[in-house]
């Protein structure tokens, strides 16, 4: 009679038995839902906030799927899927264009803004001379100053100039700085140590050099969560393009687009759901790429030197 080689081995009186490592002890699984559960409710709040926050999104993609039947409904799922609501958007509107204009409109603004805010806000920062400070309050006033207040003003010296119904006033104004990247990128630029500035001083570099020699690869991330910042608010602005930009479709930006076209399909929510989720997904998309850079660049105004 042959033996079975599959027959397990016998343990000698006394030994341990051994327990395999893909099959866990019933007190192993309970450390780890313990541990699970713990982690839960040390995180609970975290987790309401993050549901609070994701909900819209969540909201906004499950109605965008449905019919126009279900959008009207309490169904929570859509049944079945409509892919072709986003078709019948770029049907309705030419959305392409719109977004061209967007892209064009905020990459250019905030190449510019950072262009001319990064040397005033590295002189605030790093130069020692009479007035500094108030010169910093002056900016930090403009940022407090309504934009409503210089509307007439700008919209009058633009149309004399010929540039509404242009990207121009939307673009322009960049070159002369930007009131809050000035400050945010000062309030990083402060925590750079001024000895690697000194140094390159002694060696004889420009201010120019070191600027862009040594300042500015020490603070890319800083950069770059200005620029996102920047770019964000080019991004959703709704009341400067609609002022200078209203009386010219050809160069509507995503966000003109989806007010008209929530004012058109207002009854049918799948299709303005659909539009919205198509405006805010490359946001979602950039920020996604760009989120390290951007922790990077929050975090390094916390060191100090």
């Amino acid at each position: 009679m042959t033996r079975n080689t599959l027959e397990k081995p016998r343990l000698a009186s006394g030994t341990a038995p051994i327990r395999s490592a893909a099959w866990p002890s019933v007190g192993g699984r309970r450390r780890n839902r313990g541990d699970f559960l713990g982690a839960v409710a040390r995180h609970s709040i975290l987790i309401a906030v993050l549901v609070v926050f994701l909900a819209p999104l969540v909201f906004i993609i499950t109605t965008s799927l449905m019919t126009n039947d279900q959008a009207l409904t309490s169904k929570l799922w859509p049944n079945p899927i409509e892919w072709s609501n986003f078709a019948q958007i770029f049907e309705a509107v030419p959305l392409l264009r719109y977004f061209a204009n967007t892209v064009t409109i905020a990459v250019l603004f905030t190449v510019l803004s950072l262009i001319s805010s990064i040397p005033v806000a590295y002189a605030l920062s790093k130069f020692r001379f009479r007035g500094r400070n108030a010169l910093f309050m002056v900016f930090i006033a403009a940022m407090m100053l309504p934009p409503q207040v210089t509307v007439v003003p700008l919209y009058t010296a633009y149309a004399n100039l010929g540039w509404t119904g242009t990207p121009l006033p939307l673009i322009i104004p960049a070159l002369f700085g930007d009131a809050f990247t000035i400050f945010l990128l000062r309030q990083f630029f402060v925590s750079v140590p001024q000895g690697y500035i000194d140094a390159a001083r002694l060696d004889g570099a420009s201010e120019l050099r070191i600027l862009w020699s040594v300042f500015i690869p020490m603070v890319k991330p800083a950069i770059a969560a200005a620029g996102l910042f920047v770019f964000f608010y080019t991004w959703n602005d709704f009341f400067n393009p609609l002022l200078y930009l209203g009386s010219n479709p050809d160069w509507y930006t995503l966000s003109i687009a989806l007010s008209q076209f929530r004012s058109v399909h207002a009854v049918q929510w799948n299709l303005a759901m659909a539009a919205t989720l198509l405006f805010v997904l490359p946001v979602l998309i950039l920020f996604f790429f760009a989120q390290k850079s951007f922790v990077q660049g929050i975090a390094l105004s916390g060191v100090k030197e």
